[in-house]
């Protein structure tokens, strides 16, 4: 199957497929002689499981070494268990500090009870006045990145 067929089935923008095949994520494709790409049944089954780790907010190096082990199905997945204990706990990382940006958005909206002018407004002055909380987007120890505009590459 051509790139475009493998989007649809993978529902995958081509884009995507081509920056994980140039981060090796998934294996060169054949060239016809026109120099298409032709991906078969194990660049949509590969795909199909970064997608599926993507949507599990894994990061590309977390998926690479869980592809490594699926490409080798004799290793013992003792990594695999410590790697997806990690990201559990990141995830119930950011689960706590979003809960902690949802009090301080709660606190903020309530210096706001009443329909005022922009240069009244409670929110607005607060947001002037009060000292900056340190940056949420910021890369952890195991490669992630909080912060909600901070995803990369699907």
């Amino acid at each position: 199957m051509k790139i475009g067929e493998l989007a649809e089935k993978t529902d995958c923008p081509v884009q995507t497929i081509r920056y994980y095949e140039r981060e090796g994520l998934l294996p060169e494709p054949a060239r016809t002689e026109g120099n298409y790409r032709l991906y078969g049944d194990t660049h949509l089954e590969r795909l199909s499981i970064i997608r599926r780790c993507r949507s599990l907010d894994m990061t590309l190096d977390e998926i690479r070494t869980l592809l490594r082990f699926r490409d080798a199905p004799e290793e013992n997945c003792a990594e695999v268990n410590i790697l997806l204990d990690s990201h559990i706990g990141h995830v119930a990382a950011r689960i706590s500090e979003l809960k902690a940006l949802e009090k301080e958005l709660k606190q903020l909206r309530q210096t706001c009870n009443e329909v005022n002018a922009a240069k009244d407004c409670g929110i607005l002055n607060n947001l002037a006045t009060e000292s900056a909380a340190p940056a949420r987007s910021k890369k952890t120890k195991t490669g992630h990145v909080h912060g909600s505009h901070a995803r990369s590459a699907n």
